[in-house]
Parts: C-alpha cells; structure tokens; sequence
C-alpha cells in the first residue's frame, strides 16, 4: 500500500488500485457502497442528488433503525453473557447446542429476557421514538402498554453485507404448540427478506476464497458450520430462494452448492429455487444430509473434516438430480413419464444466457441419455420453450410502450427482449427472424428496374416454400401481415405495425428490429465515406437472409 500514490497493489494475484477499488474488490461492495464506507469511516460528508421530503424522511427512518437495531443487540448480547437469566437459560442452550463463547460473540448472539417489557422499558428509557421501536418489530403495544416481542426468545442479529444489522430472527426455547418457532423481523424501510442472506457479511470473503457458496435453511446450521471452520456458508432462512438473494451470492462465486435435510420437505424447499438459480448462470449442486440429521447436528456428530468430506462426495448435479427424481416418481406411467420430459425441457430452457450455450447442450445430452430419447427431439423441444419465452415477453409489451420506444426519437426500435435467449435459438430461426427484419426495413426500396426488395422476398419465399419451414407462427404472421398490406397498395414500414391495432403485432416488430449499432463520432469522422451502411448494403443483406 502506497499512502503517498494513493494505490495499492498486489504482488502475489496482480490486482492493484485505489481505495475504492480495494474495498470493492476485497468487500464486493459497488461503487456507491465504497463511496459511502469510506465516507462514514472518516466523517466526510457527500454530496448526493436532491432528494425529495418523502426520500428524506425514508432515510431518516432508516437511519434511525440501524441504531435503534444497534441498541438492541447490545442489550441481547449483554443479558444472555452477563445476567443470571441469560446465563442460566439462553447460554446454556447454546452451549448445550455446542457453540462456544467466541462464535457467540462473533454473530452477536443474544437472549431476550421472559419479563414482559424489560426491553421495551430500556428501550423507551434511552428516549427512542416508541413508533419506530414498533416499526423495528422489537417492540409492540398491547392495552396501550408497550411489551417486548421476543421475549424468552434467543435472538439471532441479521447483517447488512456491511455488518450493520438490518433485523432479528428469534428462536423460542420453551415448547409452546401456540407459538411460532421463530419470530422474523417484519419488512421495514431496512429489513427486506427476499434480499438477505442470513451470515453472508460474515461468510463473504470466505465464499470469495474458496469460490463456492454453500446454502443452509437455518440459522444454527449457519453458526455450527462456523464453529467447525466451514465459513463459506449462508441460510436462506428456510423460504424460497429470490433472484435478489441469488444475485447475492452471484457477487462472490457462480458455484451454489445447496445442503438440505433429506426429507421429502427439504428436497421440496431446495427444488423451488432451481430455475431461478439457473436463469442467473448458477452452477447448481445438491446435497442431501441423511435422514434426521440437519446440517447443525450432522457436523457435531461426525466433526469438521468428515462433514467436508461427505460434502465433496455426494454433491449431485441438481439438474439431473431433479430429472432422477422425478422419473423415480413416474415409475412406468407413460403420462407422467411425458410430464417429465416437458419439465426437464422447460428446466434447461432457463439456462438461457449466451455464454452458458456449451452447458445447455451438455445438460440436453446427459437428459436425453436418462429419458431414452433422441437428444434431437429434446433439443426442440428446449427450443420451443425458449420461443414460448420470447412470445411471452413480445406479447407483454403494450402498445404505448411500443409507442414510447419509437417517438423517443426516430432512431432504432428499442424493446427490452431477452437478446441472449434469442442467440440460443437455432441458426434456422435467427435467419427467419433477419429475413423479416430486411423486408420491414428495405421491403420498399429497389431489387431490380421491376420489383422492390418486398417483391422479390415474396417471389423467394413463394418458389421454394419457405413458409412451411418456418416453425415460429409469429413470423408467419408479420410477413402474411405486411404481403395483405402490400398486395392491397400499401407502403409498409414499421411505423405501420407500431400504430396498427394489433398491440402484440406491433410489440413484436418492435422486438424483432432489436437495436442498431452507432458507429462512434471519432471513428466514423477518421474513415469518413469508407464505411458502408446497412443501407447501402441491403440488397447484400436481403441475399444472405434468402440464401442461409
């Protein structure tokens, strides 16, 4: 590190850069986030863009309850490690539980006293506002008294990816059929749980290092795991897995591997998440812990090195995991043998991104060997779910956001598509698409001395029978679309499909346009008059689309 420069830079890896970057590449945090870091540590204040007086008042009440939320773990933290209640009661489960008192410490474990407003009392007593102490979820009014919420309850402090505690989980210890298990923080201004992972502030250097995440559902799972050296490891707090907290983990490692209970439930739980983690180009791996054993006793049973050791050993593709599982369940019915094919296909039709294109082929391949079927046949019908997708999100479009898109400004039709999943289509279908993109844009201008480009693309297609090779109906349907205005003495461009009445005809020219490519000021002004415009080269164009 170079105070004077101002930089730093690595020898051993070869990264080096400014503090910014440092924290954004040691902490994963954005730009913003470092910003704001480094503001905070050194009492600098930034300036931000005006905020309006509802942003203001969101931030203050936001501000509030990190400290707030501050507070509390402080008084938890003090009463389960210094109080006879804590001791007697809460630390002696964790210790029972086998943790000690230096991870305890580590994830601000804390206990909630059984009286029923001994926080709420302190809390009130250092003046916080008592609103926001409801808003907090810590505290809540009853006979117009307010009382603690998680009272005999121990508490787990939940961390922001910067260590600020965003909230609590709250575990019972007394056996009370009438009581949840455990009590969450409610969504605030801070504390939105699709978006957290529980342990990731402490795991997320270690998920960095070893550039694998491993995916618990409980908070004990989380400790335990640490406590035995295991740090690479988040819970999802036993919900569905969101594609906020999946992009969380994409921070750190494209390798997720998912421990779950061996039950029925646990295989259930760690399904629902599948397809998101494949849409956002996860490397999915399963493991299932034996039965009646959790992730948190099975490590206390075996020790650290054993559990790694099943670990390595049993991971399971979760793809193909998901395809055995369900053709155990279809024994030898023939209908639900289809349903499987269908689901698979759908399954591997997520794996969507451009560059994931080798491993999509891959899992088509190993699917088809499992299914006994023509790998052709399945890879169609991958590629009609990909198509359905498309469909779905042209369709989506309205007309007026089709509108917006063109009177921005007349430039290149702009629609959010998904560009990846098309490049996934096969090559017939990107020929289609290209050919019907040609005779909107320069279906008017000239082939010959006798046709028009409109002209001869018909001619083409009517010769050699293109339109029965052409799978997608909605193709078909803007070339039939655009020959009945010709044929009826129209000029069509795609402003016509845009303002037509047919919203979804006109989403989908839009969509099927996509976007041009500026050629920078500097460039064009060096070579000026030597680079050739796809207007200049149409009929070049047109030929390629006809001739593939």
């Amino acid at each position: 590190v170079s105070p004077v420069k101002e930089i730093y830079k690595c020898f051993g890896c070869g990264r080096s850069g400014n503090s910014i970057g440092f924290l954004m590449e040691h902490e994963k945090y954005s730009y913003v986030e470092a910003l704001r870091w480094l503001a905070q540590k050194y009492n600098v204040e930034i300036e931000e863009t005006e905020t309006t007086p509802e942003q203001k008042l969101q931030q203050q009440s936001a501000d509030s309850l990190y400290i707030i939320n501050n507070f509390a773990q402080k008084f938890f933290s003090d009463v389960l490690l210094n109080t006879e209640e804590g001791q007697d009661i809460g630390l002696s489960y964790l210790k029972e539980r086998g943790f000690d008192e230096a991870i305890i410490k580590k994830f601000q474990l804390g206990f909630n006293p059984e009286a029923r407003d001994s926080f709420a009392k302190a809390a009130v007593a250092a003046q916080y506002n008592l609103e926001l102490l409801q808003k907090s979820g810590l505290v809540v009014v009853r006979d117009e008294r307010p009382m603690d919420n998680y009272r005999g309850r121990i508490i787990f402090p939940i961390h922001n990816q910067s260590g600020k505690i965003l909230g609590f989980g709250a575990r019972i210890l007394k056996t009370n059929d009438k009581a949840p298990k455990y009590i969450n923080t409610p969504e605030n201004d801070i504390y939105v749980k699709s978006k957290v992972l529980y342990g990731s502030y402490f795991a997320r250097l270690a998920i960095d290092k070893a550039d694998e995440c491993l995916l618990v559902e409980g908070y004990t799972d989380v400790v335990s795991l640490h406590q035995a050296g295991i740090e690479n490891v988040v819970a999802s707090g036993g919900t569905s897995l969101t594609p906020d907290q999946l992009r969380l983990i994409k921070k750190y490692t494209n390798n997720l591997t998912i421990i779950y209970d061996g039950d029925s439930a646990g295989i259930k739980a760690a399904m629902r998440g599948l397809d998101l983690a494949l849409e956002e180009s996860l490397n999915v791996k399963l493991v299932l812990i034996p039965d009646k054993e959790d992730p948190d006793s099975y490590v206390n049973k075996v020790g650290a090195a054993a559990f790694t050791d099943f670990i390595a050993a049993n991971k399971k593709d979760f793809v193909l995991f998901q395809l055995e599982n369900s053709l155990k369940d279809a024994g030898n019915d023939s209908t639900k043998k289809s349903a499987v094919v269908n689901q698979v296909a759908e399954t591997i039709s997520k794996i969507n991104k451009t560059e994931d294109f080798t491993k999509q082929q891959d899992y088509i391949k190993q699917a088809a060997e499992l299914l006994k079927i023509e790998e052709g046949g399945l890879h169609a019908l991958v590629n009609k779910f990909l198509r359905d997708k498309i469909t779905k999100e042209e369709n989506r479009v309205t007309r007026d956001e089709a509108n917006d898109a063109f009177a921005k400004s007349q430039q290149p039709f702009e629609i959010e598509d998904d560009n990846t999943a098309l490049l996934l289509l096969n090559k017939d279908e990107q020929y289609e698409r290209a050919m019907v993109r040609s005779i909107l844009e320069f279906g008017l201008k000239p082939w010959n001395e006798e046709q028009k480009v409109a002209d001869h693309i018909f001619s083409e297609i009517e010769t050699n029978n293109l339109e029965d090779l052409i799978d997608n109906k909605n193709l078909i349907q803007v070339l039939n679309t655009y020959k009945k205005w010709y044929d009826e003495g129209m000029e069509p461009t795609p402003k016509t499909f845009l303002y037509s009445e047919d919203l979804e005809l006109g989403a989908l020219v839009v969509s099927i346009m996509g976007f041009n490519i500026d050629i920078s000021h500097n460039w064009s002004r060096v070579y000026e008059g030597k680079i050739p415009t796809r207007e200049e080269l149409y009929k070049e164009e047109v030929f390629s689309t006809l001739n593939y």
